[in-house]
């Protein structure tokens, strides 16, 4: 077996021995540069705000074999306005396909003109071309409300992780989440994608998905807690141990979550041209990447760090185990979960077999009783 095929395996059977919390401090930097330069970003530039929190004019006009997205974008630019921030796209109705531009805000005069010049293109009436003015309150709207279910998402989620685990654990979960929001706000202000109400609901569904990552690895963290309780062992050991046996389950996870993101992205945007696609689907990969990350370098380390403190962990703070020794703790879990799904508590069977099974004494025979 090659050294790369030893190395999957090895990963798929979370008996890999990387040291997560001694690169702790490495994460911790990289995600303060990143937060830090995404609210530098954000403070100078801002976001590249769509339409729908701006406000502008849209105008709706029926497509046909000739008549299409590249049709009314030639005609838009033919009256002056400026494209390069237009949302130009083709939308499935009862009443067949129609092409939806939308541009900033524009006067009476050039509404009109811009719905004549479309009719006459299309060779339909003017009265078949729809204008609707695009409120910048209702943006606002959208985004009060969006931070209002943010800030509720995130009080029920301390209050369910506090109550389900730990209060420490609940703490560092609603950092992670925050680091997670940060970054990719920083990220479309980084390289200017157009913020819209899809964004919004994209950026609200990655919550989710980097708190369930983190919940999985905290499952295990508590479960390691357990098992390694009646013995003298650093929350660091306890960390590395159940980062290492989740780490094939979060990838797995993260791939099959990014596959059809990344497939709505590029048939969806690139191929068939729904840009409205593109906004949503870039905000999921963007935070599928975070939250994936910051469920192992960010969220969980933090526990320890805090954990650590403790007096039952102060004193072995700094003993954590590395390769073979890890392996070695990788052994003592796989044994205790064995013992405990035999009923059996290793370290109270008086006699051990040499596979580390345990055996106990026979029941002894009932006395029987006389007549």
């Amino acid at each position: 077996m090659s050294a790369v095929t030893s190395a999957f395996s090895r990963l798929y059977r979370g008996e890999t021995t990387v040291d997560y919390y001694g690169k702790r401090r490495i994460a911790f930097a990289a995600s303060l540069v990143f937060v830090v330069v995404s609210l530098g970003v954000l403070a100078a530039g801002g976001l590249n705000l769509g339409i729908d929190f701006k406000g502008g004019v849209a105008w709706e006009v029926p497509t046909s074999a000739s008549f299409g997205v590249d049709e009314v974008t030639t005609v838009l630019e033919d009256k002056g306005i400026e494209t390069t921030n237009a949302k130009v796209q083709t939308l499935q109705s009862a009443d067949g396909e129609r092409v939806r531009a939308q541009v900033g805000d524009q006067t009476d005069e050039v509404r009109r003109d811009v719905q004549t010049a479309l009719a006459e293109a299309a060779g339909v009436p003017v009265e078949d071309v729809g204008v609707a003015a695009v409120s910048s309150s209702w943006g606002r709207s959208i985004t009060e409300k969006a931070i209002r279910a943010l800030l509720v998402f995130f009080v029920l989620v301390s209050l369910f992780i506090a109550w389900r685990f730990e209060w420490k654990m609940a703490l560092a979960a609603i950092i992670a989440m925050a680091h997670d929001v940060v970054i990719s706000v920083g990220i479309y202000a980084i390289f200017r994608f157009e913020v819209t109400p899809a964004t919004v609901v994209a950026f609200l569904t990655i919550l989710g998905y980097s708190l369930y990552d983190t919940v999985v690895v905290y499952d295990r963290v508590r479960e390691n807690i357990e098992r390694f309780a009646t013995t003298r062992i650093s929350m660091g050991n306890i960390i590395n141990v159940s980062s290492n046996q989740v780490i094939a389950r979060s990838l797995n996870t993260t791939l099959s979550s990014a596959l059809p993101v990344v497939s709505l992205l590029v048939v969806g945007s690139w191929i068939m041209g729904a840009k409205s696609l593109q906004e949503f689907a870039v905000a999921l990969l963007v935070g599928m990447v975070t939250g994936t990350y910051s469920s192992i370098f960010v969220a969980t380390p933090l526990v320890a760090v805090m954990k650590d403190r403790e007096p039952k962990y102060a004193a072995v703070a700094n003993q954590v185990a590395r390769g073979a020794e890890m392996a070695q703790l990788f052994e003592h879990t796989t044994t205790r979960a064995a013992a405990k799904a035999a009923r059996v508590d290793v370290t109270s069977s008086p006699v051990m077999s040499n596979r580390g099974s345990a055996f106990t004494h026979p029941p002894r025979p009932r006395k029987r009783r006389r007549r």
